[in-house]
């Protein structure tokens, strides 16, 4: 949930924990698709409503199939393709085993080694690196988590473009030199986010839930590294993990676009053959079952943070799906959801609350973050479990089911409709070892679930009374709720601090 993306370097202010519940099939741009026809009326008839959604009622949406086809290098890395003509361009995505995960003792270690390697190569440094990405028309991203550190390309396919523009990535990915100042320079930027993140109660209640939540486990540590790890970390030790853990057989090789499997098998050998040689990291340990309870962060503040949270499930958990569309009910799917609905609607406490679970390579957590007035947090607090308490016990009902399957299917086809979108699905389904038919079979698997069903999955993985809790904000006088109704006599503050 506190993970960052690119150099995870600058200010710190979001609360990851509000990302949690979509994590691969809510993206930002439509597929394309035949528009359901308009069937004529007789003259003499008058429409009820619009027939167009009369007629799409009931039916199962358009999306894009994908073939995806899979092998593996000589070297051992993972690789999935999809051809895709479109667009004279394509995206390539490595995942690596290498997230803060495997940090062991220098919490920051993996955070540090995916942000240098665009900072010097040899015969280049960070600023010849970027110029000839630009030159080419290429892009180069990069972006280390808890589980995974990634490192992407995207190009145009033209042969001589793509030519140069791997040449260049293979050197960033298996050459990187960690140039001292760079390093320097990035400890100061991240150590100055370190003080900002001080003035953030968020990211403070965030920090803080981990630490209860996993206790020992290496989840437990920020992915961003502490204000006395980052500074003792030498670039001996980037260089000592980059060997380790950027190794070829610890890779996935996502790759789609304008390309024919002969194309993609020789990028895939190059760009595998380019990193450093040796077998996949052993995987996360699984964490152990945290004590219940709140901890309070005393913060001056018109507001206080709620963050609730128990371990959820692993990214291939055979509950997933039901466990997707029972949360979208309870609060993942925005408004209309009963958090949304009794927290927000009918008793204005908040700007917005969101639940969700984070499937990760051990369990991750299941959580529920809001803002709340001060003044309100502890009936709030008592709100938010109440509701889940009740949603456990009865389940969602038949027309809960029916329309969170609808906005799923509406949705769904969001996720493959770019080959970003698809890179991304790709490089999840190889990095968490799901089948290659995952994204033809998700939908089929929620349209079929039934309200017990959704209901038994539920209870089978979350507890009422398993929440670790951390709130942040000041110690004042607690009033009561106001009541519920359609028309809250006091609204939310507006958008939410910090």
């Amino acid at each position: 949930m506190s993970e960052r993306n690119g150099l995870r370097y600058g200010l710190l202010g979001l609360i990851v924990l509000l990302l949690v519940a979509g994590l691969a099939f809510c993206v930002s741009r439509t597929a394309g698709g035949n528009t359901p026809a308009i069937a004529p009326q007789p003259a003499s008839a008058a429409p009820t409503g619009l027939q167009s959604l009369a007629e799409a009622a009931g039916k199962q949406p358009g999306h894009r199939k994908l073939d995806i086809q899979r092998w593996t290098t000589a070297e051992g890395a993972r690789v999935l393709f999809v051809e895709a003509h479109e667009l004279p361009m394509f995206d390539l995505r490595l995942i690596f085993a290498a997230g803060s995960s495997q940090d062991g003792d220098a919490s920051g270690l993996a955070m540090l080694t995916n942000a240098m390697l665009n900072e010097g190569v040899p015969g280049k440094d960070t600023s010849a690196i970027a110029a000839g990405f630009e030159d080419l028309g290429a892009d180069f991203s990069n972006g280390s988590y808890r589980d995974m550190a990634l490192a992407g390309l995207r190009s145009l396919s033209e042969k001589d473009k793509r030519d140069a523009a791997l040449k260049l990535f293979d050197q960033v990915i298996g050459q990187p030199t960690f140039p001292e100042e760079a390093l320097t320079r990035i400890k100061n930027q991240v150590l100055a986010g370190f003080e900002y993140q001080k003035q953030n109660p968020g990211k403070l209640a965030a920090l803080a839930l981990f630490k209860q939540l996993y206790g020992d486990h290496p989840y437990a540590r920020s992915s961003d590294g502490d204000e006395h790890s980052v500074p003792k970390i030498t670039t001996a030790q980037l260089r000592a993990f980059h060997q380790k853990a950027y190794a070829a057989g610890n890779s996935v090789i996502a790759l789609v676009g304008d390309l024919s499997r002969a194309e993609a098998e020789a990028i895939a050998a190059q760009v595998s053959a380019s990193l450093p040689k040796g077998p996949a990291l052993p995987p996360t340990v699984a964490p152990q079952v945290p004590k219940a309870g709140v901890t309070h962060i005393e913060f001056p503040s018109k507001q206080t943070h709620l963050l609730l949270a128990q371990l959820g499930i692993t990214r291939n958990d055979p509950d997933y799906a039901a466990l997707y569309l029972g949360n979208q009910i309870l609060g993942g799917g925005g408004f209309g959801t009963r958090l949304m609905d009794q927290v927000r609607e009918k008793r204005g406490l908040t700007y917005g609350v969101s639940s969700g679970f984070t499937g990760m390579q051990a369990r991750g957590p299941f959580s529920i973050a809001l803002q709340t007035r001060a003044e309100l947090s502890e009936g709030t607090l008592k709100l938010v479990q109440d509701i889940v308490r009740d949603y456990l016990k009865s389940g969602p009902t038949q027309k809960e089911l029916d329309d969170a399957k609808r906005e799923l299917a509406g949705s769904f086809p969001l996720s493959t409709a770019s080959n970003g979108d698809i890179v991304a699905q790709l490089g999840a389904i190889g990095f968490y070892d799901l089948p290659s038919d995952y994204l033809e079979t998700f939908l089929t698997q929620v349209q079929g679930l039934s309200v017990e069903q959704v209901k038994a999955a539920m209870q089978r993985h979350l507890d009422p009374d398993a929440f670790v809790i951390v709130t942040a904000g000041p110690t004042v006088p607690q009033k009561p709720l106001p009541p519920p109704t359609d028309k809250p006599a006091e609204q939310p503050l507006g958008v939410p601090e910090h």
